[in-house]
């Protein structure tokens, strides 16, 4: 069987993009970008807010169209060709592997410090058997996640309000304007804003998707956009730009400066939590775009089977299996980099696939500010992720040329 059961409402759609997105690049992205924007890290937060906005709304017209496990990958093969759709599932799968590595890896630099390897790799083990469980049980723990993780930021923020004393108040927008910082800042901001992906990439598995998918996502992008606009002001406001760049913990850097140490521990608990729901919803994400191209021969036909549950568990243990590895030999900040880049291309291809809709509301200009955004971010993120995204690009188009020439007949 390779047809998946349609049983996630409203509700469970949202519970997986906020589970996606409020991740654990809500806790530790700022510092990269601070190193690259400086103190016009909140224009680099609007800059990235802005791509995604458009990527959300060419992702949502797309998938109310196309209701099938894959995402993008569907999009582009059928709005673009074969090798749009192929390209766009090749930079989804190993851009999405590396940020499964980089929420491993989060999880482990919080809870067993020195131990990093293996806690990551217990915590990929740990997201794959709950997947194989099914989709519902995933959503459900997305749900529970989310609502902690957000009560607790929201406590942290009124109770710094109420009672909290800021030491100093650093200047905003204090340096000289660097156009490539601020552009790099904000590619490497997206990688805290690319989750709403996942509830595009499990259309198949939505109760009616033409209507459920589009709410899901503005409600979901909507909801994020807020709540990261608000811990950047805070952060960047409490330890300024320069203390920003060189934590590794900066929302609970931030909570240390105004709030005693229980309100430090409640972040640091809640940074795991999110890094946890993260990892799960990526886990089940990656696995539905590789079982799409399993489909249609692009990877082996093993990962495109699915159980009499309804859950693709070849391509989740193959998945989790390639997590495993990259958390034993990557680091967290090459792995940030490199999933900006792939998830950059992947939504490139979405927005160039929304401007050949005709029946959506302004197809002309989101799909255009998406794609040109997607493109100048991408080649701006750090000259490394840039190298490592343009090599791995092309391993995947010389492995898709081996394939359709397997695929095609001998001519006699």
């Amino acid at each position: 069987m390779t047809t998946l059961t349609r049983s996630l409402g409203l509700g469970d759609a949202v519970a997986i993009g906020l589970g996606s997105m409020i991740g654990a690049g809500l806790f530790v992205v700022w510092g990269p970008a601070a190193r690259a924007a400086g103190s016009w890290l909140l224009l680099s937060l609007v800059l990235a807010a802005l791509v995604a906005v458009c990527n959300a709304w060419s992702s949502a017209a797309l998938a109310a169209r196309y209701p099938s496990a894959g995402g993008t990958y569907v999009y582009g093969r059928e709005r673009l060709g074969d090798f749009a759709g192929y390209l766009a599932g090749w930079a989804f799968v190993v851009g999405k592997l590396a940020s499964c590595a980089a929420m491993a890896m989060a999880i482990a630099a919080y809870v067993a410090p020195g131990r990093e390897r293996v806690a990551a790799a217990v915590a990929v083990v740990v997201a794959t058997g709950l997947n194989l469980t099914g989709v519902q049980r995933s959503a459900r723990v997305s749900r529970v996640i989310s609502t902690l993780v957000i009560a607790v930021l929201a406590g942290v923020i009124v109770a710094g309000a109420l009672g909290g004393e800021v030491v100093s108040r650093p200047a905003v927008f204090a340096d000289d304007l660097n156009v490539y910082g601020v552009l790099q800042g904000a590619g490497l901001i997206f990688f805290a804003f690319a989750g709403y992906a996942r509830i595009a990439t499990l259309a198949e598995e939505v109760v009616e998707p033409r209507s459920t998918i589009p709410r899901a996502v503005a409600i979901t992008v909507a909801a994020v956009l807020l709540l990261y606009a608000v811990v950047a002001v805070l952060t960047l406001a409490v330890l300024g730009p320069e203390q920003l760049a060189r934590v590794t913990d900066p929302v609970a850097a931030a909570t240390g400066v105004v709030l005693s140490s229980p309100w430090v521990w409640a972040v640091r608990a809640a940074a795991v939590l999110a890094a946890c729901g993260a990892l799960l919803n990526l886990v089940l994400g990656v696995s539905r775009t590789a079982l799409a191209m399993g489909r249609d021969g692009h990877l082996p036909a093993v990962v495109a089977r699915v159980n009499d549950r309804g859950v693709p568990q070849h391509a989740e243990l193959g998945v989790g299996a390639v997590v495993l590895v990259l958390v034993l030999v990557a680091d967290l900040r090459g792995a940030i980099g490199f999933s900006s880049f792939g998830v950059l291309t992947y939504y490139a291809i979405a927005n160039a696939s929304a401007r050949t809709l005709r029946d959506w509301r302004w197809v002309a200009v989101v799909p255009l500010v998406g794609l040109t955004g997607c493109v100048v971010l991408a080649l701006t993120l750090p000259w490394a992720s840039v190298l490592g995204g343009v090599v791995v690009l092309v391993v995947g188009i010389l492995l898709y040329g081996v394939t359709r020439r397997r695929d095609t007949p001998a001519v006699r």
